[in-house]
């Protein structure tokens, strides 16, 4: 198979690095290269990896959320590259559980400590149903963290992870660590940096379980379009 990863985008060099090991780490799990375009923002764009690709493809979209791209935007660059017939779309990372270890990891390695009050933020949607893949992976993190873990937005949505922050101070914690919901750095991870929390944890980036995920994603797409 062809493989094509296609990530949201960004201007940032760190995001664009990121989305290159994500796409190397899946690459690897699947013995085979994986080719990287961009939705929006930068390029190559989907219809230009599709002209220099053989099909049937693959295409992964390196999405935490089901939103516009993954939903209409993303097919619609297929179809107007005239690939619709031989490209399958995989669905999105959404909430899957098996991230849970990324954010788990991620706010570890940010020095979070127990009884911190978390709140998972993510890039935001107008789309009520990746708001509600977002609130999912709260709830599976409360229940890790035996307590509550509210969800705010980067942009778009209500509230806002600075205004989360200050809610969650005012209510008496005494410590707010930010599990970001985030693929790559990029500004909205920026925003998280400058919320006013105590810790933030870096994006999911390249981790295991991100790499696992999306190869999954091939592998078992692949087997259910050949069956």
């Amino acid at each position: 198979m062809t493989v094509l990863l296609v990530a949201h985008g960004t201007r940032r060099p760190a995001g664009a690095r990121t989305v290159r090991e994500l796409a190397d780490g899946v690459a690897a799990r699947l013995g085979q290269p994986v080719t990287v375009a961009y939705a929006d923002v930068r390029g190559p764009t989907v219809a230009e990896a599709l002209a220099a690709l053989p099909g049937p493809v693959t295409l992964i979209p390196a999405f935490l959320a089901s939103g516009y791209h993954v939903r209409a935007d993303i097919p619609a660059q297929v179809a107007a590259a005239g690939r619709a017939a031989d490209v399958t779309m995989t669905p999105a990372l959404g909430a899957d559980p098996a991230l849970l270890a990324a954010l788990v990891d991620r706010l570890a390695e940010a020095g979070v400590r127990e009884g911190d009050a978390v709140v998972l933020a993510a890039a935001g949607s107008s789309d009520a149903g990746a708001r509600a893949e977002a609130h999912a992976m709260a709830r599976r993190l409360g229940r890790l963290l035996r307590g509550p873990v509210p969800v705010a937005w980067a942009a778009t949505a209500e509230p806002a992870v600075a205004e989360e922050v200050a809610r969650l101070r005012s209510a008496g914690a005494a410590r707010v660590a930010v599990a970001t919901w985030l693929l790559a750095p990029g500004l909205f991870a920026d925003r998280l940096q400058a919320a006013g929390a105590d810790a933030v944890a870096a994006p999911l980036g390249a981790h295991p379980a991100v790499t696992a995920t999306l190869a999954g994603r091939a592998l078992t797409w692949v087997g259910a379009a050949a069956g």
